[in-house]
């Protein structure tokens, strides 16, 4: 599961860096003075969160290698907060009235000047789906964690009771101890009659 996980987020981390390379605002003004000018905004003007975001997965993925255990827990629970803020990312861009002001900053425009804006949501739509395949990377990281752990449980309790011995066991070399001395080392030795026949 862990390696599948890994796959997840490199896959995911790869899709936020393209969607960072797409035009997600298009912003149209014109001064009076010219012709009107378009400046096309990318994923990563738009949401300078999105290069960054992908570094952080791919960190994820590298560090899933090194760590078990509770680290594995904590690599997991951070997977699926990036997965929240990704998702975030991308929703904004449809959920948001009016991106004209944003935009015309983005795009050194003033807001005067601002003829009008157009949105590309090819861009969020794969952030949002990489932030699906986050979350999905961190719950099988969870999962892997988990599973270990119990793994390592029974093998520690399968171990214990393997090395414990009883109250009256008694090593190899006081079996031929026993024996050259002509004693049954099978019988019970609280028993002073014991002597082999």
């Amino acid at each position: 599961m862990i390696r599948i996980a890994q796959l997840g987020l490199v896959l995911a981390a790869a899709a936020l860096w393209v969607a960072s390379r797409m035009s997600w605002v298009d912003v149209t003004s014109f001064d009076g003075l010219g012709q009107p000018t378009t400046v096309a905004l990318s994923g990563a003007s738009w949401s300078t969160a999105l290069v960054p975001l992908a570094v952080l997965l791919l960190a994820t993925a590298v560090a899933a290698l090194a760590v078990r255990g509770w680290p594995l827990r904590m690599l997991a629970v951070l997977a699926g907060i990036t997965s929240a803020g990704m998702a975030y990312l991308g929703i904004s861009l449809w959920v948001t009235g009016d991106v004209g002001v944003r935009a015309s900053n983005l795009a050194d425009a003033p807001v005067a000047d601002l003829v009008g804006t157009q949105r590309h949501y090819g861009g969020a739509v794969i952030t949002v789906v990489a932030a699906v395949v986050t979350l999905a990377c961190a719950v099988l990281l969870l999962r892997s964690a988990t599973t270990e752990r119990s793994g390592a449980t029974r093998y520690t309790r399968r171990t214990a009771v393997q090395t414990q011995q009883p109250d009256d066991a008694i090593s190899e070399r006081q079996l031929w101890d026993a024996l050259d001395e002509g004693l049954d080392p099978t019988q019970d030795r609280t028993n002073p009659d014991n002597k082999g026949r």
